[in-house]
């Protein structure tokens, strides 16, 4: 028995996003009915070296009628990232690093080791979709984006797998990213930069940017705009005015984390937000205890809709899982004997 060892470009190819996003559904269901367990995420601080390590370990266990037209599954993994912003200026590295171990729970044999930050894009653009789905207007075909940085591409490409996007209008301050952002798009959608404002009356909102100061307010956003706000993933973090999340429904994915360190975060630090303004999580709604985005005369979601997303360690196992499994049937990746079995 061999462990599979995948690169970048191996959780790229083998990540497909429909699978993903049913997977991240699945992992949002599973914590929501209690099966799953996700201790805190850890950090060692680093100051000496200007970053830190957080490790995120989880393991879920979905049931037969939460699978998505397959059979009940378990999966477990950790995920060791790390956060050193010294790291491209002064070394040539990339500012986050992630690794990723998928483990057999039942026999904890290390099935894969693979590269969590392109597994970390997947499943953030998947819990995106997952929350589009149900906070969205049905109809949407328009998308806007805020921060062309890497993330925003799978924004686009999980978002496109479960509505019909049409129009995509991205701002940034960088001209060169958006330029980028455009021509990899521009024969699939009708792409273009705009304005802060013109992203937001778009029927779908995506903010992916890491500012502390917010940039998108009430008048930027249409009266039915859903808003996936996807960048705040430290405490002080802050895209969307107090006054923009006063007046939406907000949802949330954890609530430990995003007081602490979520879009909500300042506000509800500050006492100006508190729980009686989050409408719920992500999983109450997905598993139908909450309802979400209203349709016709049914009660649920109307006006503006928010989805504060941290990024959950269930997510990523979950995610991992369609990876490894995908590759292991395509003959992907590099297997290898990291403990010895065959000595």
């Amino acid at each position: 028995m061999e462990t599979l060892l995948l690169n970048a470009a191996d959780v790229d190819e083998n990540a497909r996003m429909d699978l993903v996003i049913e997977a991240v559904a699945g992992a949002f269901t599973a914590y929501e009915r209690g099966n799953a367990q996700m201790p805190p995420k850890s950090y060692i601080d680093l100051p000496e070296y200007n970053g830190d390590f957080r490790s995120m370990p989880a393991y879920m266990r979905v049931d037969d009628d939460d699978a998505a037209g397959e059979e009940g599954w378990d999966a477990a993994g950790i995920k060791w990232v790390n956060v050193h912003t010294d790291n491209p200026a002064e070394y040539d590295l990339p500012t986050v690093m992630g690794t990723m171990i998928y483990s057999d729970p039942e026999t904890a044999f290390p099935l894969a080791i693979m590269d969590g930050t392109a597994l970390t894009m997947k499943r953030t653009g998947a819990a995106a979709a997952v929350a589009t789905d149900h906070l969205a207007v049905p109809d949407a075909t328009s998308l806007g984006i805020v921060g062309a940085g890497v993330q925003s591409y799978t924004q686009l490409e999980a978002i496109a797998a479960i509505r019909p996007i049409e129009e995509v209008v991205v701002s940034d301050l960088d001209e060169e990213r958006v330029a980028r952002f455009i021509d990899t798009f521009a024969d699939r959608f009708e792409v273009r930069a705009g304005s802060i404002a013109e992203a937001g009356h778009c029927d779908i909102l995506s903010t992916v940017t890491p500012v502390e100061e917010p940039i998108v307010g009430p008048d930027d956003v249409g009266e039915h705009t859903h808003i996936n706000a996807m960048g705040a993933d430290a405490e002080g973090k802050h895209e969307l005015a107090d006054d923009l999340l006063l007046d939406a429904t907000v949802v949330i994915d954890d609530h430990e984390q995003c007081t602490h360190s979520g879009e909500i975060n300042v506000p509800y630090a500050a006492g100006t937000l508190d729980d009686d303004d989050i409408y719920g999580e992500i999983g109450e709604i997905v598993v139908g205890d909450r309802p979400g985005r209203a349709g016709g005369d049914a009660d649920g979601v109307t006006g503006v809709s928010v989805f504060d997303s941290t990024g959950l360690a269930i997510q990523d196992v979950a995610a991992a899982r369609v990876v490894y499994n995908q590759a292991d049937a395509n003959d992907n990746g590099y297997p290898f004997d990291l403990i010895g079995l065959g000595r």
